[in-house]
């Protein structure tokens, strides 16, 4: 199910970040999310773990044993919190009963959902099994069978991670065996993991409680302190006078606290003894009707006694003394049909399903009935008793085999059970759909982004980018005046020639290819370019945004220019195309003109003069106004003088020529590596 691909997307971000998570789910080939209850392959899950390994350059029973810790925390976090504290008392009961927790949940997912990566499978594929021994020494055995190999270090980390919040415990567990069970069907991976619990005490208590005895004397200590005096006093008078004499003998404090607990009862409240009759008050008929879905097999398991509604589906079992197996197979667990066997899982939830040949003729067209429960050994009577009940999910199944609620028992759950969980299938279907819905929306959300990106990015181009937001907002743009920036203008030499000796297609493609090169130089300088008329170029430095480099910026600019035009070829003769380039510096005034289609333009005399510098320059050569050359004389630029030239509508100016930076290399104006 998607949700465990969701966890493992969920420990990778929350630990490496989203970046990490786009790059292994991009190497894994899968998508970026998934939904709770959609079955996905077994290999976008194993591709994941993989390129995980590889990404984080972690091994991989390191990455499965984090995952088996992070695990048990989402599932809390996903609501399963309850469910998982009220499996056991303790440890050993808490596995014990994990099976059966797989076994709830696939009423409600329909598969093999569980609790931890060890079975997340679909149906069809057989899931885990967990069976656990103690030993004398308090430690455990916990036997995991799997069909898929290489898993098992998730099992110490969500094993782990539930004793020490569940039980305040912490553990140890190791791999003591590794084979492959041949008895059990599709060879099973059959993992035995060592665990031993140790108490779990803060740092000062651990430093407090460093021996054994040491720990016994605080604790007695400590229970003295509790207990009322008087109540002290009276134990001893309940235990101590035997006869009307005093014993002499100090005893224990835990002598005296068990003489408080006992309080003239005889026996410890905390103990148990259960009392059974002398014979069985239940006669045969009515522990049949009473428990319509049991059956009693011996060692040879031959039926010795069934209820009556599985007499009813299974008429063969009418006949005592038939083989069990003729008419049933084992689904879950996946053990041989023996006693031996069934003993060797006893704790576990057995499914039973009937086979098809040895059903009757009217069934033969239904799917098969399948039976869950518990087994029971009957020492003295040297037979096993199997409690169970229908396993049957929704109303429709029951309809499918033609049943009916008064078919099982009053008191079964399973009735409660079938109604609850079709509420609870059509909750689960309507949760799907508004998942569905949403994973839908964050896709178009996505998309949506990315196309507003496109578009802010194509205004940002046209219009200084604090212009475009106060345009989008719906301000005014109020205009501004900038006291000094440096404008650049420049044209293609002889243009007119060859405009009327050419295609307008070629026209296009020579522009297109010199214009292209030019905007890549503006961002390299940090220039704004204002419009382009023909062929002729304008950028500005030190607008929208003053800052102080203007000059230097555009004329860096202005050299990359001279270099990248060599790269542009002429139409008509085949050779380079040649540009004039023309700077100036001083004031300007700029703003937003028009609504139709609104450009930033600038204004003033500044403007005026850096065309006159373009027009009047000369072929290959960056022409600079006095203004510009004031400003770029210490700044490590190669400038040649000029001298005065007429220049139209501002009579005699004096003029210089840009060579070159002294300090920037070609690949550094360029904007190359």
């Amino acid at each position: 199910y998607g949700f465990i691909n969701t966890c493992l997307k969920s420990l990778v971000v929350e630990k490496y970040g989203e970046e990490t998570w786009e790059k292994l789910r991009l190497q894994a080939g899968v998508q970026d999310s998934f939904l709770t209850f959609e079955v996905y392959k077994d290999e976008i899950t194993m591709q994941l773990v993989d390129k995980a390994c590889n990404v984080l350059g972690v091994p991989a029973d390191t990455v499965l044993r984090e995952f088996g810790k992070y695990f048990f925390e989402f599932c809390k976090r996903s609501g399963y919190d309850h469910m998982l504290r009220t499996l056991g008392g303790n440890l050993y009961e808490f596995i014990e009963n994990l099976d059966a927790l797989h076994s709830y949940l696939s009423l409600s997912y329909q598969a093999s959902f569980g609790f931890g990566f060890v079975c997340f499978f679909p149906q069809e594929m057989n899931a885990p099994s967990f069976r656990v021994e103690k030993n004398e020494d308090g430690s455990m055995h916990l036997h995991y069978y799997s069909d898929r190999r290489g898993l098992c270090h998730i099992v110490p980390g969500i094993i782990g991670a539930a004793a020490l919040d569940f039980f305040n415990i912490e553990i140890s567990m190791k791999i003591v065996n590794q084979t492959e069970e041949e008895e059990r069907t599709g060879k099973k991976e059959h993992i035995v993991f060592l665990v031993t619990q140790n108490p779990l005490f803060p740092c000062k208590e651990r430093n407090e409680f460093s021996s054994s005895s040491q720990c016994l004397l605080d604790s007695e200590k400590q229970i003295e302190n509790q207990l009322n005096k008087e109540d002290l006093e009276k134990a001893k008078n309940t235990n101590g006078d035997r006869g009307n004499s005093v014993c002499p003998v100090k005893k224990s404090h835990w002598k005296t606290l068990k003489g408080i607990i006992t309080l003239g009862k005889g026996k410890l409240l905390r103990g148990f003894d259960p009392v059974y009759p002398k014979s069985l008050w239940i006669d045969t008929k009515t522990f049949c009707n009473g428990l319509p879905f049991h059956m009693v097999f011996d060692k040879e398991l031959k039926v010795k006694q069934a209820g009556v509604s599985i007499q009813k589906i299974v008429p063969g079992l009418q006949t005592m003394g038939i083989c069990l197996d003729q008419y049933f197979r084992i689904i879950h667990p996946e053990v041989p049909f023996t006693i031996s066997s069934i003993q060797k899982f006893i704790n576990s939830q057995f499914v039973f399903q009937t086979r098809r040949e040895m059903m009757p003729e009217s069934w033969k067209e239904r799917p098969m009935l399948e039976l869950r429960g518990q087994m029971l050994w009957m020492e003295s009577l040297q037979c096993m008793l199997y409690l169970c009940s229908p396993l049957l999910r929704t109303l429709h199944e029951l309809e499918e085999r033609q049943m009916h609620i008064a078919d099982i028992a009053p008191h079964d759950v399973t009735r409660d059970l079938i109604l609850l969980n079709q509420q609870r299938l059509a909750e689960m279907e309507l949760s799907n759909q508004l998942e569905r819905k949403k994973e839908e929306l964050r896709i178009l959300s996505k998309h949506l982004e990315e196309e507003k990106k496109k578009t802010e990015a194509l205004l940002y181009a046209m219009l200084p980018q604090h212009v475009a937001n106060q345009l989008k907002e719906g301000k005014r743009v109020e205009a501004g005046e900038f006291k000094e920036c440096t404008i650049l203008f420049s044209d293609v030499v002889t243009f007119t020639n060859i405009c009327a000796q050419c295609e307008p297609i070629q026209i296009v493609l020579m522009l297109n290819s010199m214009y292209l090169r030019f905007d890549r130089l503006t961002t390299v300088h940090d220039v704004y370019k204002v419009e382009t008329i023909g062929d002729a170029y304008m950028v500005v430095g030190g607008v929208p945004v003053p800052v102080p480099t203007h000059a230097e910026r555009v004329a860096n600019f202005a050299l990359g220019m001279i270099m990248a035009a060599k790269g542009v070829q002429n139409p008509v003769s085949g050779n380079p195309i040649q540009i004039r380039v023309g700077i100036h510096t001083g004031p300007v005034l700029a703003g937003v003109v028009g609504e139709k289609m609104p450009r930033y333009c600038l204004f003033g005399d500044t403007v005026n003069i850096a065309s006159r510098m373009e027009s009047h320059g000369v072929p290959s050569k960056i022409h600079l106004s006095s203004s510009a050359y004031q400003c770029l004389k210490y700044k490590n630029f190669e400038i040649t003088e000029r001298g005065e030239i007429e220049v139209k509508g501002k009579g005699k100016m004096h003029t210089y020529f840009l060579i070159r930076n002294k300090s920037a290399t070609e690949n550094e104006i360029m904007g190359r590596p």
